[in-house]
């Protein structure tokens, strides 16, 4: 996986300690050894600094076995705390995040990544090893559709409980301009969807994201009633459930 930075090392806006904050993370997630051409292209700097910036990491007491010729491998990882599972705890972070990256929008497919990276790079050899070739996964042969939104900009008006405003198209083709507190994205079998409350419809509903465009934020905040909210959303949703079932 490759990590841009848009900005050039010389640039006061890239500070030293992001700079190596962002080497850790590539040492953590590109294939071993990875080498000093290969870091500098992923944070697009020099690789005298990549060779500068090593020795800074390991004075600060990370493990970085190999040098300049050779290419680096995280062995490790001062920046993160010491990690223990059992088997069965560790097959099933495997397959959390193996199923979010599977399923989840293109950003947080990518933050499972980074995550499986940081848990290989902070256990013990044995579980490493494990975890790298774990039992248990999960594929998706059909793709869900894409986001016609930026999701992760959903997601944080989600957590902040921001209104939001976008254009919906409806499974008949009809356009609609939508105000909505969202409540929570679900990820279903054939679409990423929204739970929101609709102003339009003063109602629940939900609204796949691939129907959605020109997501906004209006500046209205619903704070805080998300909680709540979502509790009555899924309780609809729950006992219309059951009334289809015994119908």
């Amino acid at each position: 996986m490759t990590i841009i930075v848009s900005t050039c090392e010389d640039s006061p806006i890239m500070s030293r300690t992001h700079r190596l904050f962002q080497l850790m993370q590539a040492l953590r997630t590109a294939p071993p050894p990875a080498t000093a051409a290969r870091l500098a292209e992923m944070l697009n700097v020099t690789t005298r600094t990549i060779y500068r910036d090593v020795e800074t990491l390991r004075s600060l007491g990370a493990v970085i076995d190999g040098a300049a010729g050779f290419g680096y491998t995280l062995i490790e990882d001062a920046a993160l705390p010491p990690l223990s599972f059992d088997d069965d705890e560790l097959e099933a972070l495997v397959l959390g995040l193996r199923d979010v990256t599977a399923v989840a929008d293109p950003a947080l497919a990518r933050a499972a990544e980074s995550a499986l990276a940081k848990l290989r790079a902070r256990l013990p050899p044995t579980q490493a090893h494990r975890l790298e070739h774990a039992v248990l996964t999960a594929h998706r042969y059909v793709p869900l559709p894409e986001p016609g939104v930026d999701a992760q900009v959903l997601r944080q008006a989600t957590w902040e409980e921001r209104t939001i405003r976008f254009a919906y198209t409806d499974a008949e083709n009809r356009e609609t301009a939508r105000e909505v507190d969202p409540l929570s994205v679900v990820y279903l079998q054939a679409s990423h969807c929204l739970l929101a409350w609709c102003h339009l419809r003063r109602d629940f509903r939900a609204f796949r994201l691939d129907r959605m465009r020109t997501l906004e934020l209006t500046g209205a905040s619903f704070r805080p009633r998300r909680v709540a909210l979502l509790r009555d959303c899924l309780a609809k949703m729950s006992a219309s459930d059951s009334e289809h079932a015994q119908g």
